[in-house]
């Protein structure tokens, strides 16, 4: 495990190697002139070369592509052009009110997706499966952003159950509060697609040889899904479950912007929409250093999950 730990460390360097020549050379070459987006429209020539001092663009190609390197090591991505408010900062004020609201739905996610694809595998073949795969066709049709209107109609505007918008400096207050209705609208969301997703895990599962040969030692059904069946879909169901953490910053894009919640995710879409490349650049290089951890804790749990995994 622990040579198989290490090996796996020393493969991420030149992955992540490859992440930050890439965000780099993008940004240089494809994403415009720092220094005009910085001094505007009126800027004088005399401005723009300051701004281009300052900011260290005058300088040749490898000087600039070591001060990138330092800021990633260093964590100092230096000032939002936008608002002039440290990244480090912005990140560490505005990451809270991400989680508060994309970590239960993430949650929910699979602890409701798990028993509705187990309950959906059990009644196989029969007029409730495919009711149930009908409805989730159907939803997975509807648009998010028609969920946002019902959902905002009918629990804000006319129930009056939760606020529109809003948000607030108590974690309490927030989950109590403001986080439930975005909350109740993604899961309803993504309940579908998850549970269609399981669902196959485990109908993949139920043909196997082993299910066959707990039949014919007189197991139950019900014993034979919770024991053997999901323990066995359980690899699968980590693999997707890998895919959607990084995804917890990208889903909070909408949701965030929908309903005004001063969280990461809409802090990066104003910042694209401003062309602020320090809060940009430091977004993408931490979404894919959390990609690539995120695999790795996802192939240990492999072995946890499944003994009979062997990691070379």
């Amino acid at each position: 495990m622990a040579a198989y730990l290490i090996r796996r460390l020393w493969q991420m360097v030149p992955t992540l190697a490859g992440v930050v020549l890439l965000v780099f050379f993008l940004f240089k070459f494809f994403g415009g002139d720092p220094a005009e987006i910085l001094g505007g429209l009126n800027a004088t020539p005399e401005q723009i070369n300051a701004i281009r001092e300052q900011l260290g663009l005058n300088k040749p190609v490898w000087q600039q592509l070591a001060i990138f390197v330092r800021q990633i090591v260093t964590f100092d991505w230096g000032r939002s052009w936008a608002t002039g408010e440290a990244v480090s900062a912005l990140f560490a004020s505005r990451l809270p009110a991400t989680l508060t609201v994309m970590g239960p739905i993430l949650l929910l996610e699979v602890l409701l997706a798990i028993p509705c694809a187990l309950a959906v595998a059990h009644v196989r073949g029969s007029l409730t499966d495919r009711a149930i795969m009908v409805v989730t066709t159907v939803a997975l049709s509807v648009s998010f952003l028609v969920y946002v209107i019902v959902g905002q109609y009918l629990f804000a505007f006319q129930l009056g159950w939760f606020p529109v918008q809003g948000w607030s400096d108590s974690l309490w207050t927030n989950l109590t509060r403001y986080a439930p209705l975005p909350v109740i609208l993604a899961v309803a969301v993504s309940l579908a697609p998850q549970t269609r997703l399981y669902r196959s895990f485990f109908l993949d599962e139920v043909g196997q040889d082993y299910v066959r040969t707990a039949r014919a030692k007189g197991l139950g059904e019900t014993a034979i899904l919770l024991r053997h069946v999901l323990r066995n879909a359980l690899i699968p169901i980590l693999t997707n479950v890998s895919v959607l953490l990084p995804g917890i910053f990208v889903g909070s894009f909408l949701i965030e912007t929908f309903f005004s919640i001063p969280g990461l995710g809409r802090e990066v879409l104003l910042a694209v929409n401003r062309s602020d490349y320090p809060v940009i650049q430091a977004v993408t290089i931490y979404i894919a250093v959390l990609t690539m951890t995120i695999n790795l804790a996802t192939d240990l749990l492999y072995k946890l999950v499944d003994p009979r995994v062997v990691l070379k």
